[in-house]
């Protein structure tokens, strides 16, 4: 629901506007009154700095979702950047270099 609501980009705030944010993952607490969205800028590490405006519309983001799905009470929607994308590429880099490379081929040294 919320990729969909970020794919529209019909946002009042302009810092939202012009934004291409992806929606990675939502965690929802036990008693349902508390979402975590996980968001990322696909290509670009610079979630950081939107931050501050997604939780500006966050009121926005839980009418929204209500609406969407016919909830009484919508939970409060945070957001946090989505690092696993940087991590994963991180240990992709170490797994190509040449001391770990070597340590990982099984043969033995000269």
């Amino acid at each position: 629901m919320l990729a969909q609501l970020f794919n529209r980009r019909d946002f009042r705030d302009p810092e939202l506007a012009g934004l291409e944010i992806t929606v990675t993952e939502v965690r929802i607490s036990p008693d349902l009154k508390n979402a975590t969205a996980f968001v990322t800028r696909l290509g670009r590490t610079d979630i950081g700095a939107c931050l501050p405006a997604l939780k500006r519309a966050s009121p926005f983001f839980r009418a929204q979702v209500a609406r969407a799905m016919r909830l009484r009470v919508a939970p409060d929607i945070s957001f946090q950047p989505d690092t696993a994308l940087d991590y994963a590429m991180h240990i992709n880099q170490l797994m190509h270099d040449p001391r770990i490379a070597k340590d990982l081929s099984g043969k033995p040294e000269e």
